[in-house]
């Protein structure tokens, strides 16, 4: 159920990441899956209901390094690979509200992130050193500062430092339990989808995020001819027949159903793990 304890980095921030979509045969797919699972700069892979039927998210130290693991990828598979870059995030920060109570923070988050054009910054090697071990999350253990410091030489006490930095500086959002959503009952998860005119899309980017059934919400450049659409949000919910009820409310209430749509969802999960920008050293005996 849970996947890791740690960093959730706002993206582009340590290096560069697009979501990537490939038209699999359906008697291929599961062999194409577990050629792009096993990149170790895809953190998330998943089957969905399209004609582009394998998703996953591709995270790299720059965009060279991107565009070479999705040729890699397109060779080893034979089939187009659709890269669509982030353009605009509007609610990124995937969290589940256990209690039935809605969920905290929505707005501080939307402050804080919504119309977003973060870029890579330059870190100096000691904080790209440690951010590449934060990736893997803290070790289970009575001192996880101490424990994370020592695969990259560190005491704990600059470990802690550079991590209160990195939060007040927004290049880490939050420290938390990362969890699979699946094995919590949330099975039922859309991606959808609306072409809309650039000039209404951060407006319309900023309404969609503010309601508390969106998981996420950004705007992500499009792929012509094959994928028009531009603004993209998650509902996520245990039953199918309710989250395209929410979708459905949502829509109509901004009347995002006047431009072209489209409503994903998802079907097996062949990886989820965290976002991985930077090189990984080798793993000590504290991971």
């Amino acid at each position: 159920m849970v996947s890791r304890v740690g960093a959730v980095f706002a993206p582009r921030r340590l290096g560069a990441g697009a979501l990537v979509a490939l038209a699999v045969p359906p008697e291929r797919l599961d062999d194409v899956a577990a050629r792009v699972s096993a990149e170790p700069g895809v953190n998330h892979n998943y089957e969905r209901e399209h004609a582009f039927n394998l998703w996953f998210v591709a995270s790299a130290a720059d965009d060279e390094a991107l565009r070479r693991m999705v040729s890699s990828i397109e060779a080893d598979t034979g089939c187009h690979a659709l890269v669509l870059p982030m353009l605009e995030e509007f609610h990124i920060d995937l969290g589940f509200d256990l209690s039935g109570r809605s969920a905290p923070g929505r707005a501080e988050c939307e402050s804080r992130m919504s119309g977003s054009t973060e870029t890579a910054c330059a870190l100096p090697a000691m904080e790209r050193g440690l951010f590449a071990a934060l990736q893997r999350g803290l070790p289970i253990m009575a001192a996880p500062w101490a424990g994370v410091g020592q695969r990259v030489g560190l005491n704990e006490n600059m470990v802690i430092e550079i991590v209160s930095r990195a939060l007040e500086d927004g290049l880490i959002r939050r420290f938390g339990v990362v969890v699979r959503h699946h094995e919590l009952g949330i099975k039922a998860n859309a991606m959808c989808v609306w072409d809309v005119p650039d000039e209404l899309a951060s407006t319309l980017g900023r309404q969609l995020a503010r309601h508390p059934g969106v998981t996420l919400c950004y705007r992500r450049a499009r792929s012509l001819p094959h994928w028009p659409y531009n603004l993209f949000c998650m509902i996520h919910g245990s039953v199918r027949e309710t989250v395209l009820a929410q979708r459905d409310e949502i829509a109509c209430s901004l009347g995002l159903d006047h431009f072209s749509h489209a409503v994903l969802f998802s079907g097996r999960r062949f990886k989820q793990s965290g976002a991985h920008y930077l090189p990984l050293g080798p793993e000590s005996g504290h991971g």
